[in-house]
């Protein structure tokens, strides 16, 4: 299940897929820009999720000035998409029912709206989140211990159940469903942020037991178990994936 959301990664013209010849990192009006150098015509630039780093891919014989007018002149974009960025990292766990060993910096009282200062403590404070293995423990045995509950309360709703529930870190999806074999597959960061989104990723996984697509079907099917699906799916769109990094044995 992805969503359309999620502030990803974007460019100016395709990606080249040649092989890199270089990479250096170039400082351009304070900020810390990554150039690719390959045997490619075009230039291209992207911001990485979820930090926003910057990267440019450039041909090889392309002169530094060259590139750092390109980035200047989509520093406007740039800055956008960086300020986006770090307002969906402060969401990801911002609420009170987040386990409060999490970083949580934009938790509101109920009913209040935070405000702008707050909202820039929270950008940088979000910024220094890094997964490490007491989270990943922590996010997994949250997800273990919820599920059988949540499953017993949604299969006489939705009228089917899951063969067998795995929990992964993943990049770009909250969850994934292979209709066949009954299999649900749950991003493991769903563990550390606010429950309700476990519960709606979980729904959604199982109503395409059903529905393999998002057609009038399932969205039938999910307005009829939960009415609120749509406000949910809105919030998780604002919220980012932070990629657990891969260990090596």
């Amino acid at each position: 299940m992805s969503f359309r959301g999620m502030p990803r990664a974007r460019s100016f013209s395709a990606p080249s897929r040649r092989a890199l010849i270089s990479r250096e990192t170039l400082n351009v009006d304070g900020l810390q820009v990554t150039v690719l150098r390959k045997n490619n015509r075009n230039m291209y630039l992207r911001i990485k999720p979820p930090y926003g780093a910057v990267e440019v891919t450039a041909p090889a014989r392309m002169s530094e000035r060259t590139i750092i007018d390109f980035v200047r002149d989509r520093r406007e974009w740039i800055d956008d998409a960086l300020h986006k960025m770090a307002v969906a990292r402060s969401r990801t766990f911002a609420s009170a029912d987040v386990d409060p060993s999490v970083p949580s910096p934009s938790i509101a009282a109920a009913g209040a709206e935070v405000s702008a200062a707050r909202e820039t403590d929270a950008e940088n404070s979000a910024a220094g989140f890094t997964w490490n293995e007491q989270y990943v423990e922590k996010a997994r045995r949250s997800i273990e211990q919820r599920i059988p509950a949540l499953v017993e309360k949604w299969t006489p709703i939705i009228g089917r159940s899951p063969s067998k529930i795995t929990v992964r870190a993943m990049t770009s999806r909250w969850g994934s469903c292979t209709p066949k074999t009954s299999r649900i597959r749950l991003n493991l960061q769903l563990g550390l942020m606010d429950p309700k989104f476990l519960e709606y990723v979980l729904v959604h996984e199982m109503t395409h037991l059903w529905e393999h697509g998002h057609g009038a079907g399932f969205q039938a099917r999910m307005s009829d178990a939960l009415p609120e699906w749509k406000e949910l799916r809105r919030e998780l769109n604002r919220c980012t994936i932070f990629e657990v990094p891969q260990t090596r044995s």
